[in-house]
């Protein structure tokens, strides 16, 4: 081979390696990809949604980085998420399963469902009943539930639904206390979540466990239209969801 072959050759190779180590680095230190598999937070999110997770946001842990490497024992570069805030994190007490719910109680809150009104701290969270959820599923099926605006205590809102009105099967709890370094997830699908309403499931999530913040969409398809059908992705795609924030 010649020299400038053999040169070419060498300069591509080291352009694989510097962009895989970039790709890598976003990945490890900023964001990452992630879909939704599970109806468990729609509104907010829908089944086929994919989104980015800052991984900044909160600092960083073992569960933060890929494959789980790294030591364990707490966070580095540690910051507090805010009531609302749409989470990644890895289910306790395996540690292992990413779930995404939303923060609604912080170390110390008391938190109740009665009548599927949530309560923080003794004090009912102002929801507001707006037009009813309406989505077609991937086969043609129309899904209706109650729709309601939640405003949690620090202002922030976002949308829940009902689909069972408020006689699910966690309308209506225990009062649980947020133990020091964890938190309360729910999500915004109530009567379709595993959440930290089961302690035995998923129950008070340790700090430790956060992956990242759901940030923003970058793409979202209603599943007609299998991965290897890419003609019929046109029509598959939601538009309207696309580069949308996260409530």
């Amino acid at each position: 081979m010649s020299k400038g072959k053999s040169g070419g050759m060498g300069e591509t190779i080291r352009t694989i390696v510097y962009a895989m180590l970039i790709a890598g680095g976003v990945r490890t230190l900023a964001f990452e990809p992630f879909n939704i598999p599970s109806g468990s937070m729609i509104p907010s999110l829908l089944i086929g949604d994919y989104l980015f997770v800052s991984k900044y946001a909160y600092g960083y842990s073992r569960y933060s980085m890929p494959f789980g490497i790294g030591p364990g024992g707490g966070r580095i570069m540690d910051r507090a998420p805010e009531r609302g805030d749409v989470i990644v994190f890895k289910k306790p007490p395996e540690n292992k399963i990413d779930y995404i719910k939303r923060v609604v109680g912080l170390p110390g809150d008391r938190i109740q469902v009665k009548g599927g009104i949530l309560f923080i701290n003794g004090t009912a969270v102002e929801r507001k009943r707006i037009e009813d959820f309406v989505e077609r599923d991937k086969d043609g099926n129309i899904l209706r539930a109650p729709q309601y605006v939640e405003t949690l205590p620090n202002g922030r809102k976002h949308k829940i639904i009902e689909f069972l009105g408020d006689n699910g099967p966690a309308d209506n709890t225990m009062e649980y206390v947020v133990p020091p370094g964890h938190y309360f997830m729910m999500g915004d699908n109530r009567d379709n979540s595993a959440d930290s309403r089961f302690l035995s499931e998923v129950g008070y999530v340790p700090a430790e466990n956060f992956v990242g913040r759901a940030e923003i969409l970058f793409f979202s398809g209603d599943g007609s239209a299998a991965l290897w059908e890419v003609w019929r992705w046109p029509w598959a795609i939601r538009y309207s969801r696309l580069l949308q924030g996260i409530e």
